[in-house]
């Protein structure tokens, strides 16, 4: 009787450029988009690339503190340690990372490597869903900012309402911990899961991980996978916030966002989502949009909606959890960003 050989023919082989998407799309992403800029509009391809640059050096002290924190961790066994800081009754774990979260110098984006890690050794993601929500909504640089754009009870109003959209995730998300869209919420091949048995190991903590030349590799290794993680989404992230920047005019967000009452909140709510423009920036659009007119409910509404779902953080969230946690991630900012512009538009107007 013959043998079938099927068992020892050899798996076809993946076309070239079907692997070379697949592995590399996002950068390949960036490159058409900037390709087709260069030969259609030289002058947005030239404001583009200066924006991306910008945005990169702005963030870039974050950015290595992030990296460097993910890093050291895993090279030192302190991942371990740092998860159980985190560990407690479900009230105080949220609370803590909401505060946490409203007064870090952390943006969205500078905290996704220290966020992968904490969800990869088994963190509650309620805990570090309300530090996730509250961080891009305040820190101790936009306070003051705030103050002196807006004024001293704006910047009051927008860390209570970073605070309490924390704290409102996290709840939210502690209650929905049950069911089984909320399990393993990373993607696959994000944090690589050794994160997790560590946590529940037993392994003593090597402060000075330098002395030890494997534990040097494995710091080196750590950070460039980071650093090319977070690099290839925040270009893509960058470069789309300045078409959006160019191509959508400032008259068409006033018009949608003047006028008093509920309905102005609700559309501010939604429009920050692709009308932001960044915590900075987005300061003197809503100071100008206060003064013709516009409640204060919607201009806070529209910042705390658009810090939370800006598109680079919408991108590096995207890039890190699984979809249906991307999802509930999106819920529960615009509508915590809406009920946080109702009741600063009641309290203004009562108060």
């Amino acid at each position: 009787m013959e043998m079938s050989n099927t068992c020892c023919t050899p798996a076809p082989k993946t076309p070239f450029l079907v692997t070379l998407w697949r592995d590399h799309r996002v950068w390949l992403a960036s490159l058409v988009i900037f390709t087709l800029l260069v030969i259609f509009d030289r002058a947005q391809a030239s404001a583009s690339l200066d924006k991306v640059w910008v945005s990169l050096l702005h963030t870039a002290p974050y950015l290595l503190l992030s990296i460097g924190i993910a890093a050291w961790a895993g090279a030192s066994d302190a991942d371990g340690l740092i998860a159980r800081a985190f560990t407690g009754t479900p009230a105080l774990m949220i609370f803590l990372g909401a505060v946490a979260g409203g007064f870090s110098p952390f943006c969205s984006c500078g905290v996704i490597p220290l966020i992968a890690a904490l969800l990869a050794m088994r963190v509650p993601l309620s805990a570090v869903m309300a530090f996730w929500l509250a961080s891009p909504v305040m820190d101790p640089s936009m306070f003051f900012l705030t103050s002196g754009v807006l004024g001293f009870e704006f910047a009051i109003a927008k860390t209570i309402a970073a605070v309490g959209l924390g704290l409102f995730g996290g709840w939210s998300v502690h209650l929905l911990s049950g069911t089984s869209a909320l399990r393993d919420p990373l993607k696959e091949g994000v944090g690589g899961g050794c994160g997790a048995s560590a946590a529940q190991g037993t392994k003593p903590v090597v402060w000075a991980f330098w002395k030890d030349a494997d534990r040097r590799g494995k710091f080196t290794k750590e950070a460039i996978k980071t650093t090319l993680f977070l690099a290839k989404w925040l270009i893509l992230a960058f470069l789309l916030e300045s078409l959006m920047l160019a191509w959508i005019p400032a008259e068409m967000v006033t018009q949608a966002l003047g006028g008093t009452g509920v309905g102005p909140i609700a559309v501010a709510t939604f429009v920050g989502v692709p009308a932001y423009l960044n915590g900075y920036a987005a300061l003197p659009l809503i100071g100008g949009l206060i003064e013709q007119g516009m409640a204060p409910g919607a201009g806070l509404a529209f910042l705390v909606a658009g810090g939370v779902t800006s598109l680079p953080a919408a991108i590096a969230v995207w890039a890190l959890v699984k979809p249906k946690v991307f999802g509930l991630y999106i819920a529960l900012s615009l509508s915590g960003a809406f009920m946080a512009g109702v009741l600063f538009q009641a309290w203004s107007a009562f108060g």
